[in-house]
């Protein structure tokens, strides 16, 4: 099949989405289908307002609409609803072509931790933008609970895997701090509550693993807790296997990626009872969930690690793969699409 996927989430970025679209992207092309990636590195690009280190596609439309022209795709996924979704978006209703969009953040809770603007606003914008997709994959049930509750509806589920030969147990001296060693991963930002596991009276090491624009300041801050930046492949496998206890204090993920590495290195999580955690982790078994954070990780260090891993083993992309390709909506220019909501 001949696939377009439109993306504003795209190396060098390096966060859930990227990785799951480059994995997903991967998997697809081993199988032998033809996949077209529309990201913004094709484009002029101008940095995302109070996030920098995103780039959107500078009026992007017209070059987008001739490359889709241009590829005679059997199928398009619209990942994300920036300047480059929403140009898909645009060009699908003028082709009268049917596509698939998915929902990997929750944008409406990002944008208000940063500026003073009402839930309700944004979910009218994001539900009017996925509403005339044939879907919208989501990653777990509670999210798809979440989002029919606010109005979206054509749902589909799309799960997500770990690369369990990556991602393994390995040397805990690896990381030779004084212990317990408590692990966070991902963007140093404000929407990610970052701030709960830096504030954590911790009796080993809390150690913080990502890059971003909360970093200095909380590094100002907080002097006991060691920023060690980015870490890719090996590294980062190697880092998180060296924990006691994975710490994500996010209670705005959809999913939370790094939750499936940590189990697959054999680390129990601590996090909050939310979407995305509440989802991905056997309370009691993989992780601890509680509304204090600091009660999770303590307890978290008591569970088994080999059941941390077995969990993992279960969470292949292979068969999440096969999820996303089973939701698209193939069609050709100029059909009818099914969803009777193209009006937007």
């Amino acid at each position: 099949m001949r696939i377009a996927l439109v993306t504003d989430a795209w190396a060098p970025q390096t966060n859930g989405v990227v990785k799951t679209l480059s994995t997903t992207i991967s998997q697809l092309r081993e199988w032998g289908h033809d996949v077209f990636v529309i990201e913004p590195t094709r484009f002029r690009t101008f940095p995302c307002p109070t996030y920098p280190e995103i780039r959107l596609a500078w009026f992007p439309y017209g070059e987008l609409a001739r490359s889709l022209d241009a590829f005679g795709l059997e199928a398009l996924h619209i990942a994300t609803e920036g300047t480059l979704g929403m140009s898909a978006r645009r060009w699908c209703l003028r082709q009268r072509f049917p596509f698939t969009t998915s929902y990997h953040t929750q944008f409406p809770e990002y944008v208000r931790a940063r500026l003073p603007i009402p839930l309700a606003v944004s979910y009218v914008h994001l539900r009017r933008f996925h509403g005339a997709a044939e879907r919208t994959m989501v990653a777990t049930p509670t999210l798809q609970r979440l989002l029919e509750a606010r109005g979206f509806r054509h749902m589909a589920r799309w799960t997500r895997g770990v690369d369990t030969q990556l991602f393994k147990p390995a040397d805990k001296q690896y990381l030779p701090w004084p212990r317990p060693i408590a692990v966070y991963v991902g963007r140093v930002a404000v929407e990610k509550n970052i701030e709960d596991f830096v504030r954590l009276d911790w009796p080993g090491t809390k150690v913080v693993i990502g890059d971003g624009p909360a970093r200095a300041q909380l590094e100002r801050d907080h002097p006991q807790t060691r920023f060690v930046g980015y870490k890719y492949g090996e590294e980062l496998a190697r880092h998180i296997a060296a924990a006691d206890v994975f710490v994500f204090p996010s209670r705005t993920d959809t999913f939370g990626h790094v939750l499936l590495e940590a189990m697959a290195c054999g680390v129990p999580v601590a996090a909050y009872p939310v979407t995305g955690p509440i989802d991905v982790v056997i309370d009691g078994v993989t992780g601890v969930l509680r509304d204090e954070l600091l009660v999770a990780a303590r307890e978290a260090l008591q569970l088994d690690p080999a059941a941390c891993r077995r969990y993992a083993l279960e969470h292949s992309w292979e068969a999440a793969t096969r999820q996303f390709l089973g939701n698209l909506a193939p069609g050709r220019v100029g059909a009818a699409p099914l969803s009777t909501e193209v009006s937007y």
